[in-house]
């Protein structure tokens, strides 16, 4: 028998995550794409990059420095190696990201009359503009900071800009070169509107208006040199939950250090002098292959709100308005429907409004005695959490299961769970020593006499601004089945019961790897019988090694194994004896792929699953996770329907090579077939076909990709 625990059978988890991001800038790198699209895919893979450094090199790091050199369990690379492998390949990336918004978008945003100007460009007339923005709005916010014997190195925050400035006492030129930094204030947006000609629209960065009046700030001092600086720092939360009182208390107070956590990268302006670089990197204690030299503006970021500028629509994607759910045209009462049958809603391409209307229409209703919700990352003027509230002031019991560990969402649900809690909500701050990443709501309705539970359940966040950018699917029933595990769930995380035997759902901790292991073997079975079998699973990662293994086996017996896997992929396709029946695509658009979808053909009965749950380790033992069935048959056609659509994709999907690489599919006819807009387009001739007016919904006549 294969030894499936060969660390040649496996990819390396971080250098997955760099490929992926990879993936991210090759949608930059597409002249298809609209310039503000590939603007904002420039924006994306820097924003990922510096969670990666803050998060992943940064524990890394911590592993290191605490002398842990034990190979991770899959590819056998010791923290060190994993580093000097990151290292090397970021620097190719980042190289790559800046020089294709250096030499392939910059220019074609010069073709159509939009410039960054750098200071020596300047006109008359916009370099009075600057120098009147610069005096008037900018230098009152100013603080230079000096660093000598009596001024040590400031303690700059994580993600800040800030400008290195080289000095030299003009009387006393002996002195030697004197050092400061200039913090480039994030109170003050990073990019200017100049006066520009007509037709053309010009801007300047904020850094190269300071650096412009350096003197302003130094005088009486040569200014020998100013170069722009960022640092990246470790802002992993470390608490521990068993010791402590206030969970709450605690995040709180982690916060705060986020800001000020050990430096783990340090990016510099390509043009910086060595010396200078060499003061930095010492004085921040980083070596040499934690040091990026940019050419070109640091922390791209900001390109986020630069694509949001209005009048540039022609440069941005067309519009994809989503449409209303097909499960729900000619409804009249939510409620109703879902007493009927079960409700499948495909996001971003059907609209999420039902799922706030769920709760709004609960809040209000006086039929409805309890709400109870879990809450992972919500928007910031989530009208779900103010229907919780206004439901609460009209006296129903309402409970909410705010998970305050949801990384980088931290402050946002701090601040709605007080707001539930002074409400009188009952409010639950996760569970010790998990995350509580399960999706799903449960509404208790008296009726007739009677107590009927209706039930939501999802593959992405409560979020009504990512439902719009999300792919997820999400399920409304009113099963009782269903209802009864929902009440059990929310009981387990309430109160001390142990975990309940459930009827239909599967959660995580206790049971769900056990749950997938299971079904991969059926398949196993199935194929050994001579029967057909076949495994589909969508989803964002796949690190877990058992599960890994487990298909490795599957893929021996014959089982054809079809992954759509977004992000990380630890599993390796394609080797002979191990893994040649598994096929692994990655698709990466304009909208992000976040749905989690798991179909075992099942001898030609199929089990369909949903699931908030990746086939990643912390899912599997970290997390509170719930895998749910689709039971109704025109619903498991239609999931069936997407993953056949998503496997053909041949516009946007990449196939994972045995070496770690990925490449485009190739192409199989004169039009590619994009998936994500034959979604949009398929929800949009569902309701056209009900005969509402297109013209309201979609300017333009669709064009449909031919099936295949």
């Amino acid at each position: 028998m294969n030894d499936f625990h060969l660390p040649a059978y496996y990819i390396n988890r971080e250098l997955s995550w760099v490929a992926f991001n990879e993936r991210v800038l090759e949608e930059a790198a597409r002249p298809e794409n609209p310039l503000f699209e590939r603007l904002k895919f420039i924006a994306i893979a820097s924003s990922n990059f510096d969670e990666f450094f803050m998060v992943r090199v940064a524990g890394l790091k911590d592993q290191v420095k605490a002398g842990f050199a034990k190979p991770d369990n899959k590819s056998g690379m010791t923290p060190r190696e994993q580093l000097e492998a990151i290292w090397e390949r970021t620097q190719v990336v980042m190289n790559k990201l800046f020089a294709v918004l250096k030499h392939e978008i910059l220019p074609e945003l010069e073709r159509v009359g939009i410039r960054f100007l750098k200071t020596a460009q300047l006109q008359d007339e916009q370099r009075a503009f600057v120098h009147d923005f610069f005096h008037h709005r900018l230098y009152p916010v100013l603080t230079p900071m000096a660093v000598d014997a009596s001024h040590p190195f400031p303690m700059l925050l994580n993600k800040s800009l800030n400008l290195a400035v080289l000095l030299e006492n003009a009387e006393e030129p002996e002195e030697g070169p004197l050092f400061a930094v200039v913090q480039v204030p994030a109170v003050v947006p990073r990019f200017l509107a100049l006066p520009s000609p007509a037709g053309e629209a010009h801007f300047i960065l904020l850094e190269d208006v300071i650096r412009e009046h350096m003197d302003t700030l130094f005088q009486g001092y040569s200014i020998l040199e100013t170069s722009a600086f960022r640092i990246t720092r470790n802002a992993d939360l470390t608490i521990d939950e068993d010791e402590t009182e206030d969970l709450l208390e605690a995040i709180q107070e982690e916060l705060k250090k986020r800001k000020m956590g050990e430096p783990v990268r340090l990016a510099v302006d390509a043009s910086m002098s060595d010396f200078l670089k060499r003061t930095l990197q010492d004085w921040l204690e980083l070596e040499d292959s934690e040091v990026y030299r940019i050419d070109g503006p640091l922390d791209p970021s900001f390109f986020f709100k630069f694509y949001g500028l209005p009048g540039y629509d022609a440069l941005r994607f067309e519009p994809y308005p989503p449409q209303p759910p097909r499960d729900l045209l000619g409804s009249a009462d939510l409620f109703e429907t879902i007493r009927q049958r079960d409700v499948l809603l495909h996001h971003p391409y059907e609209s999420f409004d039902p799922v706030v209307e769920f709760v709004q229409r609960a809040a209000d209703d006086p039929n409805v005695l309890a709400i109870k919700q879990t809450l992972y990352r919500v928007s910031g003027d989530s009208p779900i959490v103010n229907a919780l509230l206004r439901a609460a002031d009209n006296g129903k019991q309402v409970t909410v299961l705010v998970e305050l560990k949801a990384r980088f969402d931290e402050e946002n649900n701090i601040v709605w769970a007080k707001k539930l809690e002074k409400v009188g909500c009952h409010v639950i701050y996760g569970i010790v020593g998990l995350k509580t990443h399960s999706k799903i709501t449960l509404v208790v309705r008296a009726e007739n006499g009677e107590l009927r539970r209706y039930v939501h359940l999802s593959t992405g966040n409560y979020n009504d601004t990512t439902a719009r950018i999300y792919t997820d699917l999400g399920m409304f029933t009113s099963r009782e089945a269903f209802g009864e595990d929902a009440s059990h769930f929310f009981n387990h995380l309430s109160g001390y019961s142990k975990p309940p035997a459930w009827k239909v759902i599967t959660t995580a901790p206790a049971g769900l790897r056990e749950r997938f292991l299971g079904l991969i073997e059926r398949e196993i079975a199935h194929s050994q019988a001579g029967k057909p079998a076949r495994i589909i699973a969508k989803m964002n990662a796949l690190t877990d090694k058992e599960i890994i293994e487990a298909l490795y086996k599957a893929s021996c017996a014959g089982v054809k194994i079809d992954l759509i896997v977004r992000g990380i992929c630890c599993l390796r396709p394609g080797i002979e004896g191990v893994s040649e029946n598994i096929r692994v695509i990655s698709i990466v658009g304009r909208f992000l792929e976040h749905s989690r979808i798991y179909c075992f053909h099942n001898g030609g009965e199929a089990d369909v699953f949903l699931s908030s749950a990746d086939w990643m380790t912390r899912n599997m033992i970290a997390r509170v996770e719930i895998l749910f069935p689709v039971l109704q048959e025109d619903l498991k056609e239609r999931i069936l329907h997407i993953l056949d659509i998503m496997l053909r994709d041949d516009a946007k999907a990449r196939v994972l090579q045995p070496d770690g690489q990925y490449r485009p599919v190739a192409a199989q006819g004169p039009h590619p077939l994009n998936s994500q807009h034959y979604f949009w387009e398929e929800a949009f001739r569902a309701v056209r076909s009900r005969g509402a007016d297109p013209a309201a919904l979609r300017l333009k006549p669709i064009t449909t990709a031919p099936e295949r």
